[in-house]
């Protein structure tokens, strides 16, 4: 799940700032070409008369949950994707290993079609070889260090002495100009390191539950409130100087930089954990080759950057070794997304598509198990127990994995605009400014004859805990529905249904082209306070037996969905040209108001 996004997950406003970012990238298929676009359902989906009560196949429902709670191969798949391949920077050789493995493993347990689709050029191919530091004066000391994602490499180990830069803005750089050639730059305010006093793996209780399926009506326009619209504005403030910043240091000729890893809920970013995110990056987009950090870079956890930091403050004269050594594999690469499918058999719905997926890229600190292999590990184990049963769904059940999710939903934003539609964005200059998933729609949005035929498209990327529930995305007519079909599960602890919005992950690329997009409710686990994104992130923080339950839950979500007579309801077609216009004041409502003046000539 991406940082920025994963900051708004939970407002109601994230999928206005999402919905309709489709970057102009080219796309290209790769191993097999897509068939053309059949014609569109007979029913349009937007009028289609939902019934009352599910139709539930009870016996189905056991059947499931018997090869998917007893005869699970959750953790084959895990194992061999983060300890055989481990991180998948989108653009890496990793994650051209991912998206090959996941391909041909998908065709091995029975699926058919399985192949890669190029969603365009991402840029510059990385991978993190060797990094380490130590600090050399007036003490040795080992320093927990790795490389920000895009960095170059030092020539070797490098010595330098440690300073320590803060700038706020433009008139901070003449401060060093001419001091820092050479040195080893500590750059980032440190930040206090509170006490673990609260639990760092929690669930959800079931009041915190009940509270989660009220759904809040918030006064800011869109859903988002005063507060977060200032963090947003002074964020993007932050972003366009750091472009600067890296071209500063480069300028100065520093040896290395060294940035202090962030903090998590609870205190978690302590103990040795480190994040390293587009937080850490220095540069707003430093794979493209134009934007490429000239400078070498290394995140470090918070203890090893105190004692630096305390040390200088204290003009104590500190030296350090570093070494940085990464790899450049071109500056063009392009993205892949895996798609497989197991055919449809009614000669009424098979062309229509009932689909799953997660994102299959990650970040580099641990070996991406919680962001988000356990999304692709349950989507994978859901399809293998449908194809174990020998199931013949109505409708075409598919799988998609996504990469470039990281950098803003590159993947699954290039597949539906490939295959679904897309909206042109503003190139007017403040928005040209923004990242594109933030930035408006400039005219309307233009759907292909596929997208009537994709009822619906799930998608799990809250980390390892086990499914609590569904957010409905806003789409109230579908929760009777849900709610039907988590009956049964209730024994299983899936009780929750709210009709909050809920971002960060690719589910918001459907749901930006008026298909229904979902993302079920998961236990947080140490999620937030621990993996995300950090050297934690690896195998021994998934959980079996909750991924067993939710590719359990998935494979049945995914049954439900395919045999239904009706495809899923579905939300108004979205208008992102209009939004700006729907919310504007009402005119001319004041008793007695008077038109304002026209403007004064200029002369």
């Amino acid at each position: 799940m991406t940082s920025i996004q994963r900051t708004l997950r939970t407002s109601l406003s994230l999928a206005t700032l999402l919905l309709f970012a489709f970057a102009p990238l080219c796309a290209h298929s790769v191993d097999k070409k897509t068939a053309a676009a059949p014609a569109p359902a007979a029913t349009d989906p937007y009028a289609e008369v939902q019934p009352a009560t599910e139709t539930i196949d009870l016996a189905m429902y056991q059947r499931i949950r018997d090869e998917g709670l007893n005869h699970s191969h959750v953790m084959d798949f895990g194992y061999a994707l983060m300890d055989g391949i481990g991180p998948r920077l989108t653009g890496s050789p990793n994650a051209k290993k991912a998206n090959e493995w996941t391909r041909d493993t998908l065709t091995k347990i029975g699926l058919e079609n399985a192949h890669l689709e190029d969603w365009g050029e991402f840029g510059l191919g990385w991978q993190q070889l060797n990094t380490w530091a130590r600090m050399v004066t007036p003490d040795t000391a080992i320093l927990i260090v790795q490389a920000t994602p895009w960095s170059p490499s030092t020539t070797g180990p490098v010595t330098g002495d440690v300073a320590f830069v803060t700038i706020n803005d433009e008139k901070d750089f003449d401060k060093y100009k001419g001091t820092l050639a050479g040195k080893v730059v500590l750059f980032g305010a440190m930040r206090p390191v509170p006490p673990v006093d609260k639990a760092l793996f929690d669930r959800y209780t079931e009041k915190e539950l009940e509270d989660m399926a009220e759904f809040p009506v918030s006064e800011g326009a869109g859903g988002m409130s005063p507060e977060m619209q200032a963090r947003m504005k002074a964020r993007m403030e932050r972003m366009r100087l750091i472009d600067k910043i890296a071209d500063f240091f480069a300028n100065e000729k520093v040896a290395a930089i060294i940035e202090p890893s962030r903090d998590a809920r609870n205190g978690g970013g302590s103990g040795g954990t480190l994040f390293d995110d587009n937080g850490a990056t220095l540069g707003r987009t430093p794979y493209l080759a134009d934007k490429r950090v000239k400078v070498p870079v290394v995140v470090a956890a918070i203890e090893s950057y105190g004692r630096l930091y305390r040390l200088t403050q204290a003009h104590v004269p500190t030296t350090v070794e570093i070494d940085v050594e990464t790899k450049f594999t071109g500056d063009h690469e392009h993205g892949y997304d895996t798609v497989a499918e197991i055919p449809g058999t009614d000669p009424r719905l098979k062309e229509q598509i009932v689909a799953v997926g997660g994102h299959l890229d990650s970040w580099i600190a641990g070996t991406g198990a919680t962001d988000n292999g356990a999304g692709v590990i349950v989507a994978m184990e859901a399809v293998r127990i449908l194809k174990a049963l020998n199931v013949h769904p109505r409708r075409t059940i598919r799988i998609m994995l996504w990469t470039g999710e990281e950098q803003g939903l590159y993947g699954s934003r290039g597949y539906c605009r490939d295959h679904y539609g897309s909206a042109p964005l503003s190139t007017k200059p403040d928005q040209l400014q923004l990242p594109e998933f933030m930035r408006r729609a400039d005219g309307p949005l233009n759907l292909t004859p596929e997208q009537k035929l994709v009822s619906v498209y799930f998608n799990v990327d809250n980390g390892t805990g086990k499914i609590r529930g569904i957010y409905t995305q806003g789409n109230t007519a579908i929760a009777p529905i849900f709610a039907q079909w988590m009956a049964p599960l209730k024994d299983l602890g899936v009780t929750t249904i709210t009709n909050r919005n809920t971002g960060g992950t690719d589910h918001l690329s459907f749901d930006a082209v008026g298909i229904p997009g979902f993302q079920f409710i998961q236990d947080e686990m140490d999620y937030e306070t621990r993996t995300h994104h950090s050297n934690e992130d690896v195998v021994e923080r998934l959980q079996p037996a909750d991924l067993k339950q939710i590719a359990t839950i998935e494979a049945i979500f995914l049954y439900n969905a395919a045999q239904r007579d009706q495809m899923m309801p579905r939300k108004p077609i979205p208008q992102p040209d209009k939004e700006e216009q729907m919310r504007a004041p009402l005119e001319g409502i004041y008793p007695g108001a008077m038109p304002p003046p026209p403007p004064a000539d200029k002369k």
